[in-house]
């Protein structure tokens, strides 16, 4: 655990026991999050790649514009 990580624990367990929940479930929360969220880009990873395979054969081949500021 990081310095940063105990400091705020110890910081939370002077609180309230119902904000001590509070903060408990905001962070199970996060890290759920985080985790579909990375296990969504590593299933994508495959079509990210050949989507941008895609878009340089179409520069390469001239049927690309430049986009107009």
């Amino acid at each position: 655990m990081t310095e940063l990580l105990s400091e705020a624990f110890q910081k939370a367990s002077r609180l309230p026991d119902s904000l001590q929940d509070d903060l408990a479930q905001e962070l199970l929360d996060e890290i759920a999050w985080e985790s579909r969220w990375d296990k969504t880009l590593a299933e994508s990873q495959d079509k990210v790649d050949r989507l941008a395979q895609k878009a340089i054969e179409e520069y390469k081949a001239g049927r690309t514009k430049e986009k107009e500021r």
